[in-house]
């Protein structure tokens, strides 16, 4: 028999395919024991279900309508090992509905159509319909199309489950017609609790003559540590740990060592989703600050993540201009020589002068003065448009040109003690404009002093004509 979710609890059905495995010892219920540990273990009610306790906890506000049987359609929303399926399953029985489980992975339009027909039939006899997509950031915006009609007329409960920002990964109208339920990464006490309850079912699992498997403390505090919240991840590295120490046949605990030889650590990233973003934000910002800790340690986590490195030293270059600017002319050189290396030598080596660049980066003086110089130039292009240029820095290359002024009074300020010439700069209607305003910081600061002096020169001989009457 096939229950709702197409798990196979009828031994029977299997016998022939059972009967071409070499022969050992089979319970009634042993061909569903050979199912992953973290499925072997998924909760069976909400007293069992570890974390999530704002969503499903005692008087939370998603057990409510549940127990209610007022679901709305939803997305959860939460890291791999979080419990969405689970929650999606536990609904399922709780729900006087139909409960159809789809995946966007291997699923299509026609199977939703389907599901639909099946709702239009289910609701001619007062009976609702709830369709659970599994990834559903899988599906592509005709895909996710599809629901639409169906949500907002009723005819479906849709519950989506998704690891990606449903903001990027579901289009607005259906996110519009979903309640968002945010999943946690489970607490390291979860993790904890549900690998002491991962060894009790593997003993409890256990084929005939096979040994007790049990684990030291530290080694779960291990696995703990490595699964970042991930409960189906924990459950997959114990298992194997597991795994490995029965079939050599050593009765010992499984210890701290058995562990990292059977697992590597994982990092939660995806290079176009919100930890992208959100990774790149904390790398920006604490430079920024001037947080060389923090800066190493996010780009750090960029790389060990997989980041393309290039990306990182690009955003290094931009850093340098857009944070500090002139404040120190040296970091544009110095996170440009960053990305050049990396160029020449690619990882790992390079990724050291990647590592140089963030902390000089993160060490100088910053300045946001070029920023907001080119900001304030490109909104009065916006503004302004095509203004003309002043006839004396004009060029004058044919004898027309010369005839109608252009270039006329130029001076040439090499010419001049000291190299300057107070001229006209901008068109008429700009003449007294401030874009690049200098703090008092590093260069800039030396700086500031000599450009408000040429300014002010500027200022005594070229008078607005057409002021637009901006600063």
């Amino acid at each position: 028999m096939t229950d709702l979710f197409g798990n196979n609890d009828d031994p029977a059905e299997d016998e022939p395919t059972r009967q071409q495995l070499p022969e050992r010892h089979h319970s009634a219920d042993a061909d569903r024991e050979r199912r992953p540990l973290a499925d072997r273990l998924r909760p069976r009610s909400f007293a069992d279900f570890l974390g999530q306790d704002d969503l499903v906890g005692e008087n939370a506000p998603l057990l409510k309508l549940i127990k209610a049987d007022r679901i709305p359609s939803m997305m959860l929303w939460g890291p791999p090992g979080s419990g969405k399926t689970t929650l999606a399953q536990l609904i399922a029985q709780n729900a006087n509905a139909d409960f159809v489980t789809l995946s966007a992975v291997t699923s299509s339009v026609r199977d939703v159509r389907a599901v639909v027909d099946t709702a239009k039939v289910n609701r001619k006899f007062i009976r609702r319909t709830i369709l659970f997509i599994d990834e559903i950031h899988r599906f592509n915006k005709a895909q996710q199309d599809a629901f639409l009609p169906h949500v907002e007329s009723g005819i479906i409960t849709l519950i989506g489950a998704t690891t990606e920002n449903p903001s990027f990964s579901v289009i607005s109208p259906l996110l519009s017609r979903c309640r968002v339920f945010v999943l946690k990464p489970l607490t390291a006490g979860n993790v904890y609790t549900m690998l002491e309850k991962g060894l009790a079912r593997l003993n409890a699992d256990r084929d005939r003559g096979e040994v007790e498997v049990t684990a030291e403390p530290d080694a779960l505090q291990a696995i703990v540590k490595l699964s970042d919240g991930d409960g189906r991840r924990a459950l997959g590295v114990l298992e194997i740990a597991a795994s490995v120490k029965v079939a050599a046949g050593d009765t010992t605990p499984i210890a701290h060592a058995d562990v990292v030889r059977v697992s590597q650590r994982h990092l939660i990233y995806d290079k176009t989703g919100e930890e992208h973003y959100n990774l790149i934000s904390a790398l920006h910002k604490t430079l920024r600050s001037s947080d060389p800790h923090g800066a190493l340690y996010w780009m750090g986590r960029m790389l060990a993540a997989g980041e393309e490195p290039l990306y990182v030293a690009r955003r290094l270059v931009r850093f340098a201009s857009e944070d500090v600017g002139l404040a120190d002319p040296n970091a544009l050189v110095q996170a440009m020589e960053g990305l050049r290396a990396y160029q020449a030598l690619g990882s790992p080596e390079g990724e050291l002068a990647l590592a140089q660049a963030t902390l000089y980066l993160a060490l100088c003086p910053k300045s946001n003065s070029v920023y907001k110089a080119q900001g304030a130039v490109n909104a009065e292009i916006a503004e302004s448009g095509s203004l003309a240029v002043p006839l004396e820095i004009r060029n004058a290359p044919t004898k027309l040109m010369k005839d109608l002024n252009y270039g006329k009074g130029y001076t040439y300020d090499h010419d001049a003690e000291g190299g300057f010439i107070p001229k006209q700069g901008l068109p008429d209607e700009l003449v007294g404009r401030r874009f690049f305003k200098p703090t008092d910081k590093g260069f800039e600061g030396a700086a500031k002093e000599r450009m408000e002096q040429w300014d002010k020169e500027r200022d005594e001989k070229i008078k607005p004509r057409k002021s637009a009457g901006k600063n």
